[in-house]
């Protein structure tokens, strides 16, 4: 099949940008926006590559925001296709990238291209924010930007990121907050010993247990209309030697919580630190913090997109925050509005990854309809 949206596609998909490498992807993107008018920042914090891209000095501002980084293939040879090679197949175009996110990139830039040429005095201004580093530590990445952007007192208003939200047809789903991310690592201290002699051993597992089943059984919050309630899962439980008749002299237990707006990161602390401390146990703990929750309920951005999936596709979309994190978490406390919409992401991550090629093509419809109804 051919359409600017896939070809374009498959040539992004080709380059090899595993995070946090870029591959050239970002400075093809700028080769296709600077023409359109578009004033082009690169912006390289230590290992990642950013771009921000704006046409346009007056508001509204309409940003793209997205990455170019994806995670590894695994095994080559475990593809039915090469990984980095796009290849089409009856209606699907694999390839690392193809759902995540470089169908989104693509579709956004055709999109744009055609708005820009329809509307040429369009009202406000329309940006792209990429990055290499969405899919890796994110600490040089998104976040930098913005930082970048705020010192200077340019505000984002509408944000569109490009994440796979779909769940079975393009524009199902629209995400209009995600959840807030809270990393634990604890390192749970006892005193290493022979296990024929526990009374002169303490072992971290029996003295932690209690407090860990307690954690994993508490009610958090009810969530909300908007969010399911906060969840705390251990992920990482490592402790012993490997020797069947040491008693451990130390546990690590990594867990997270996924919270809703009902509850802060420091209550969630707080409320560690008290059952930690009530079970008696001796331990360290360093704070990962991921993100706050974030939710754009109403406004103009939210009723463009329910109005253009409507008139592209029929849809009645569903808003949604399930799912994990992204990019728009750094965003989103600058005061813009954001929302995410993408392919459907059945296929993220996995071997084999793919998007069904006319789903690219209507999600390049949808983008151009919702810059007509915000900017023209």
């Amino acid at each position: 099949m051919t359409s600017k949206t896939i070809d374009l596609t498959k040539d992004l998909i080709n380059r090899r940008s595993v995070t946090p490498e870029d591959a050239g992807c970002q400075e093809m993107m700028a080769e296709i926006l600077a023409p359109l008018g578009f004033n082009i920042e690169s912006m390289v914090f230590h290992d990642t590559t950013n771009m921000w891209a704006r046409k346009g000095t007056t508001g509204p501002l309409f940003c793209f925001a997205g990455h170019t980084d994806v995670v590894p293939s695994g095994p080559e040879e475990n593809w039915l296709t090469a990984p980095f090679e796009a290849t089409e197949k009856g209606d699907f175009l694999y390839g690392r990238g193809a759902a995540d996110m470089k169908g989104s990139l693509a579709a956004m830039l055709v999109a744009t291209e055609r708005f820009v040429k329809d509307f040429p005095n369009h009202q406000g201004s329309i940006a792209f924010l990429t990055t290499s580093d969405e899919e890796g530590p994110f600490i040089n990445g998104t976040t930098k930007v913005i930082d970048t952007l705020e010192a200077r007192n340019e505000k984002i208003d509408w944000c569109l990121v490009g994440e796979p939200s779909s769940t079975e047809k393009i524009g199902d789903i629209v995400k209009n907050g995600r959840r807030g991310s809270l990393t634990g690592d604890l390192v749970v201290k006892g005193v290493q010993g022979h296990v024929a002699y526990p009374h002169l051993a303490r072992n971290p597992v029996h003295v932690a247990s209690p407090a860990l089943a307690e954690l994993a059984q508490t009610h958090w919050d009810d969530g909300n209309a908007f969010f399911p309630p906060t969840s705390f899962q251990i992920s990482n439980i490592n402790g012993g030697t490997g020797a069947g008749n040491v008693i451990p002299g130390e546990l690590s237990v990594c867990f997270n919580f996924r919270f809703s707006t009902e509850v802060t990161d420091k209550q969630l602390i707080e409320r560690v630190y008290e059952v930690l401390d009530r079970h008696g146990v001796e331990y360290d703990i360093k704070w990962t913090f991921n993100g706050q929750p974030f939710l754009t309920d109403s406004g103009p951005l939210v009723e463009a997109t329910q109005h253009a999936i409507q008139a592209i596709t029929g849809l009645n979309t569903e808003l949604s925050t399930a799912g994990g994190t992204s990019d728009g978490r750094f965003i989103a406390p600058t005061g813009a509005q954001v929302i995410e919409l993408g392919p459907v992401n059945a296929t993220i991550h996995k071997v084999d990854e793919c998007v069904k090629m006319d789903d690219l093509n209507t999600l390049t419809d949808i983008y151009y309809d919702i810059l007509r109804r915000l900017l023209s």
